[in-house]
């Protein structure tokens, strides 16, 4: 699911009538000042990370004056928060607040729903998970027949909301629903939704994840990775979606795990079928090495597609080895694996004499495969090791051969054991 952050959940919420705080979203301490003169009132100064608990992080500060919303932001902009760099603060006025409530709408696939369910609890400012049930209240949507604002009042008032409110909280839980249909989320939610003391209903934080194959129809949302990540993209992640955006030929994902690799033993991971491949990535881990990357191509992709990802595995620096972990006997023809591999390792092992190769690729055309990579490789300078079936459910024996061959490679560049 593609994260929104909190200043563009708030401003589609706007957009479908729901009250939001007045603000704005700050790049740079001076931004952040000239948003503070513009309310003209105190304001929080609130971190836009894809996490929660910033609060009790750290990730949101307050002001009470333009000059001090502007050293808060510069405390913030650069900071490091639950493990993500924060880049842009969103500065708005602060609510006095009376009382918190929730509102969510996630899409619950179990066999006996599967359909939107509309949530509201008076119990806001706390993981959902933590209120008790008879303190929520919540529908399953028929989508044909759509949610309406009659069933948002149904909800606030099996709840026992007092009148006086009854008609702003209706419209919050209605527009929360429209911009969840409208912007195809997996889920949406308004935690805490604020009555402050001088009445009023304002959305005073929300979370949304968009559906990752319906980004294409918002592109005014600016989202670069079409794909669930807890970070925001890196430079080797926006180049491997490229790879899929442009073929939808069978699966290629690529994923940065150490975009800051520090030390030895960081091999590039090439997976074939997303559960077999992590076994491959438990038995590295278990001989010391760790992941830069993992990546999976399978569902019968080309070999143009495969070599593009291989391609970009191999280009990563400071990756001490290659493996090519197909531990599934697959039903696609393995030989657009071999041909699209053995292309990537033409072009790049040149560059890294000696450097480490295992690969494991098994299925259809897997003897033919083996005679492609065999061939394809038999003049480079690198040290490879092709199995086939034979040693697919033998993950620890090819981590150990992984590791041997690092070491192997270490001792050729004069690198001494750590």
């Amino acid at each position: 699911m593609a994260r929104l952050y909190e200043y563009q959940g708030k401003q589609i919420l706007k957009a479908a009538k729901v009250a939001v705080p007045q603000g704005e979203v700050a790049s740079t301490p001076e931004e952040a000042r000239d948003i503070a003169e513009k309310i003209a009132k105190p304001v929080a100064i609130k971190s836009q990370i894809w996490a929660g608990g910033r609060g009790k992080a750290g990730g949101i500060k307050f002001a009470n004056t333009p000059r001090e919303a502007e050293q808060m932001a510069k405390e913030l902009l650069g900071s490091t928060i639950k493990n993500l760099t924060v880049e842009k603060v969103l500065v708005e006025e602060r609510l006095d607040i009376e009382k918190e409530f929730y509102a969510g709408v996630i899409i619950d696939a179990s066999r006996e729903v599967r359909a939107p369910v509309v949530m509201f609890s008076t119990e806001g400012g706390v993981d959902i998970e933590s209120v008790p049930s008879e303190k929520i209240a919540q529908m399953a949507v028929d989508v044909l027949r759509g949610f309406r604002y009659y069933d948002a009042l149904n909800l606030a008032v099996r709840l026992r909301v007092p009148n006086q409110i009854l008609q702003p909280i209706a419209q919050a839980i209605l527009g929360l629903y429209q911009t969840f249909k409208n912007y195809n989320c997996r889920t949406a939610e308004i935690n805490p939704l604020v009555l402050t003391k001088d009445g009023k209903i304002v959305a005073g934080d929300c979370r949304m994840a968009i559906d990752d194959s319906s980004v294409f129809r918002h592109p005014e949302l600016g989202i670069e990775v079409a794909r669930e990540s807890p970070t925001p993209p890196t430079e080797l992640d926006r180049i491997a979606w490229k790879i899929e955006e442009s073929d939808l030929r069978g699966t290629c994902y690529i994923a940065q795990m150490a975009p800051d690799r520090k030390g030895l033993g960081y091999v590039g991971y090439h997976g074939i079928g997303g559960g077999g491949a992590i076994l491959g990535v438990d038995a590295l881990n278990r001989q010391g090495l760790k992941i830069a990357n993992y990546a999976d191509t399978s569902g019968n992709p080309t070999a143009a597609k495969v070599y593009r990802a291989a391609k970009v595995i191999l280009s990563q620096p400071d990756i001490e080895g290659y493996m090519l972990g197909g531990f599934i006997v697959a039903n696609q023809e393995q030989w657009h694996h071999a041909h699209g591999v053995v292309k990537a390792l033409r072009e790049e092992i040149p560059k890294r004499p000696g450097f480490p190769c295992v690969i494991l690729l098994c299925g259809n055309k897997e003897k033919e495969s083996m005679e492609i990579l065999k061939e394809g490789t038999k003049d480079l300078p690198g040290r490879f090791e092709f199995y086939g079936s034979e040693k697919v459910y033998e993950t620890d024996f090819l981590a150990k051969r992984m590791k041997a061959l690092i070491l192997e490679y270490r001792k050729d560049r004069g690198i001494k054991e750590e």
